[in-house]
């Protein structure tokens, strides 16, 4: 029998996009012949990922798992939305979901991670080949806090723990685990709503900052304003930016007469003890991803041979 090397393998892959596992299978099977394991692959249906993986896929599902202390948030891409409401696709993101809940948030280490036999690469490329349709796992992150709890919120929900939007929030907290959770909650909802860029001011890309000020000074350059005045009104113009941007210091949706901040610090009360949000993570299906217009009707009439 031939010897299949970590080459072989990585060959076969390339030239057919498929799982390295099903590689190394059909290597095995064909005993090393490479154009004989590109045919073994084929007859699988798993090579069809390679023809599917030019295709963007900006639609899916964004998945989002917690459980007491920890939580994480993934982003599983189809090319169309239709394939968010297959339920194999569906039992794909939340499987992801609980793969990277154990073995983290680096996308390479959960899609060579196994699920049974099977590495979720594999998995991943079997719905590819099943359903017709390029599939990728765009992105995942995770969090944890020694004490307290991480709570989830998921928007436009197709199934439990998936949808097109989801939030994890942390709370670090040694108070009580229902009532840290019903806050963790309200918070997540508020982030959905909300999109604040970072925490506090502290955690805005400098850049980002740098930009802001140089905005609001030029134009009160544009009128006029004294060099000492413009430096004033941008300080005064940055605290509104913050409130803005800012997690800890928007205006709570679900009481906009206290800032995030103070409803967290009225929360302490309920929970028996110091509150702090610890972080938080917003995945937004899709966002980022430069999206190809497509004239459906065209694409229509094209498949039934009209044009």
């Amino acid at each position: 029998m031939a010897t299949i090397t970590a080459a072989m393998v990585k060959d076969l892959r390339e030239s057919t996009g498929a799982g390295m596992m099903d590689c190394k299978a059909a290597l095995t099977e064909t005993n090393g012949d490479m154009e004989a394991a590109q045919d073994w692959l084929r007859k699988k249906g798993l090579s069809k990922a390679a023809k599917k993986s030019g295709r963007v896929a900006a639609e899916g599902l964004i998945g989002a798992l917690t459980k007491g202390t920890k939580g994480v948030v993934v982003e599983v891409n189809s090319e169309t939305d239709f394939v968010a409401r297959n339920g194999q696709f569906q039992g794909l993101v939340k499987m992801v979901a609980q793969v990277a809940f154990d073995a983290g948030a680096d996308v390479e280490k959960i899609k060579a991670a196994k699920v049974g036999d099977v590495t979720v690469e594999a998995a991943i490329n079997d719905a590819i080949a099943t359903i017709g349709e390029n599939m990728t796992l765009r992105r995942a992150a995770s969090l944890e806090v020694s004490q307290g709890v991480v709570s989830s919120y998921v928007h436009g929900a197709v199934v439990e723990g998936a949808g097109k939007m989801g939030v994890i929030v942390a709370l670090e907290s040694s108070g009580k685990a229902d009532e840290l959770a019903a806050l963790g909650r309200q918070i997540a909802m508020h982030v959905a709503a909300a999109n604040p860029l970072a925490l506090d001011p502290s955690g805005l890309d400098p850049a980002l900052v740098k930009r802001e000020k140089d905005v609001l000074a030029d134009k009160y350059r544009q009128q006029g304003k004294p060099e000492n005045v413009i430096e004033k009104i941008v300080e005064s113009g940055l605290k509104t930016y913050y409130k803005e941007v800012c997690l800890l210091e928007q205006a709570f949706i679900h009481d906009t007469g206290k800032s995030v901040a103070q409803a967290v610090k009225e929360a302490e009360g309920k929970a028996g003890g110091p509150v702090k949000i610890a972080g938080f993570v917003r995945y937004a299906l899709g966002e980022g991803i430069e999206k190809q217009e497509t004239d459906f009707a065209a694409e229509v009439a094209a498949a039934s041979g009209k044009k």
